[in-house]
This record gives C-alpha cells, sequence and structure tokens, in this order.
C-alpha cells in the first residue's frame, strides 16, 4: 500500500471534492483487501468497496466514526476487547510502528470474521504522524466445507434458515469419519452445542430477530472452525460439528474459542445490542460409537454445561481405545 496516497486522504479530509474522490476510489476500490485510514483521533476517513465487502458495513455509515463505534470491535483470540486496550491501531498512532495480528472483528450481520490485519502509520513531510492505515483480509478457514457443500448441492442437504449441514448430511458425513477413524486409529472431535437463553430471544423479540441470531451464531462457529470441520444444525438451536484428527487438547481450545466468540457476537436491533452465549459438550469418539451412541454422549455433557449455568463447555476427558 502506497501511503502516499493514504497521506492524500488525510491531507483532502476537509476538501473531499468529487474528482479527487473518484481518482483514490478508483486505486483503492481494486484491491481484495479491506483498506481503511483514520486520522488522529481514531475517526474513518476512508472505507474501500473490499472493506464493505468484508464486515457488510457501507462506507456511509463508517466514514466519520471510530471502529468502536459499534463497528468493527476487534476482539483477540481469547475474546479480549481490543478497542478497549491493546488496539493495534491506537498502539501505532502513539509510536509510529507497523504492526500486524490474527484478530476477530465484528460483522454487520453479527457474527466474528477472522482477519489478519496490517496497520502503518501516515506521516506529514516533515515525519510527525497524521494518522494510520489498517490492511485487513479474510483469514477464515472454512473452504473445505464450502467445497463438500458445492459438491453435494442438493437442497435435502443443507438447512434453508442456515445453509449449513442439516441432520441427513451429518449422518452422511458421520459414516465417512467413522470408515476414517477405522483406518488410522485416530479418533475425531464431536461438538454438541446449544444457545442460552433462546426462548427469552424469540418471545421478547420475535421469531424474526431469533432467526438472525441462529444465523449470526452458525457464522461465528463456521469462521472459528478449521477448514477439515464440518457443522450442521442438529435442531432448533442446537448444532453439532465433527472435528477430525483432532487430539483432547485441540478439542478443548477449539471448544473454548467457539464459546468466547459466540459471546462476543451480537446484532443491534432498534439500537440495542442483541447478544448470546452458547453451552457446549465435547466428546471424541470412540470404535463402536454409533450416530446414536456419540450424540447422546455429547448432548449428556452438554447439559452438564447448562446444569453449571451454561456459557460454558464440558469436555469428556476420556480418552477412546486408539488400538495402540
Amino acid at each position: 500500500m502506497d501511503l502516499n496516497l493514504s497521506k492524500g486522504i488525510l491531507e483532502m479530509e476537509a476538501t473531499w471534492d468529487e474528482q479527487a474522490q473518484g481518482i483514490y476510489k478508483r486505486w483503492l476500490d481494486h484491491l481484495f483487501d479491506g483498506v481503511y485510514v483514520v486520522n488522529l483521533q481514531q475517526r474513518i476517513v476512508y472505507w474501500n468497496t473490499a472493506a464493505e465487502e468484508l464486515t457488510g458495513f457501507p462506507a456511509e455509515q463508517v466514514c466519520g466514526k471510530r471502529c468502536s463505534d459499534n463497528i468493527l470491535e476487534h476482539v483477540d483470540f481469547s475474546g479480549k476487547a481490543l478497542c478497549k486496550a491493546g488496539c493495534p491501531l491506537h498502539a501505532t498512532l502513539q509510536d509510529g510502528e507497523r504492526r500486524e495480528a490474527l484478530v476477530f472483528l465484528h460483522h454487520r450481520d453479527g457474527h466474528r470474521l477472522p482477519v489478519h490485519i496490517r496497520v502503518s502509520p501516515i506521516r506529514d513531510e516533515e515525519g510527525r504522524i497524521m494518522g494510520a492505515i489498517e490492511v485487513f483480509s479474510d483469514h477464515s478457514q472454512h473452504l473445505t466445507l464450502a467445497r463438500e457443500l458445492e459438491y453435494f448441492k442438493q437442497e435435502s442437504m443443507l438447512d434453508p434458515l442456515l445453509r449449513i449441514g442439516n441432520r441427513r448430511y451429518a449422518e452422511m458425513i458421520f459414516q465417512v469419519r467413522q470408515y476414517e477413524y477405522g483406518i488410522s486409529r485416530i479418533p475425531f472431535g464431536v461438538l454438541m452445542m446449544d444457545l442460552d437463553s433462546f426462548k427469552r430471544v424469540n418471545d421478547e423479540l420475535g421469531h424474526n430477530v431469533g432467526d438472525q441470531v441462529l444465523k449470526m451464531t452458525a457464522q461465528t462457529i463456521v469462521r472459528v472452525l478449521r477448514g477439515t470441520d464440518a457443522l450442521f444444525r442438529w435442531g432448533g438451536d442446537e448444532f453439532l460439528a465433527f472435528l477430525p484428527g483432532i487430539s483432547l487438547e485441540g478439542l478443548v481450545v477449539v471448544s473454548e474459542r467457539i464459546r468466547v466468540m459466540v459471546e462476543n457476537s451480537f446484532l443491534t436491533v432498534e439500537g440495542k445490542r442483541v447478544q448470546t452465549a452458547i453451552s457446549i459438550g465435547a466428546t471424541l469418539a470412540r470404535p463402536d460409537d454409533t450416530l446414536e451412541s456419540l450424540v447422546e454422549r455429547a448432548d449428556a455433557l452438554l447439559y452438564q454445561s447448562k446444569r453449571a449455568g451454561g456459557n460454558r463447555c464440558t469436555i469428556d476427558e476420556h480418552l477412546p481405545d486408539t488400538g495402540g
């Protein structure tokens, strides 16, 4: 990214005429990466087309605001809100150092999206910092599942609302994973997940908002999972996921990351923030498991999380016999 270009954007902030806007927009809007420029007050003065596409926020909604104003609200992998402490953009404005990080931003639809960000200072002719530029790109690792779903195509395999696999698709993928387990002797992980207090969302805000919360949650989970993992709607507000080739320790990490990212996802409805939380039961498959026995075990662990107050993960720490 040419910082002279970004500097020009800042210099013309007060006199942003149509001709100048057209020149810069043509250059920046051809990039695949999201780009935005902030001034010293951290107010956004430019937002390119890729930024609109990646985040769902149009330029007219964000220019003049800060990214913490109910817009991107970056969090790290532990769910820590970076806008309050640890913001790479703010730090670069203070010390002029370049930075990069992997963070989760808030999409306009509510879900959390993993992005790789790169931040650089913008300086005037005398070397003084006059703003900063952030370039960010989608770091989602869900392309393998997307290709599988594209291959099968049949609507009977997809949940019509969430556009993730349904029970029928889960049954098919279970057979594949259990067959692979029999050959490799490497178990696969299973997560049973259920939203906390979802009935209250439907009762108080209506089923339309409830559907939006379900979509937000599904998109957040898909983007946290690895490329080889698969997510399904098991029924209502219950989700099932298969995670091949994962250790017990890895299962703990992924489960907790899903919990944290769902907790940090939100919708804005009539000016109010709508958030939810998720309870999770996690286990590893065993050689003699059927889909029914596997789901039953994961479901029992899920309800341990529910009985303990919700918004938590309960892990089955019994390692399966791998025949080793």
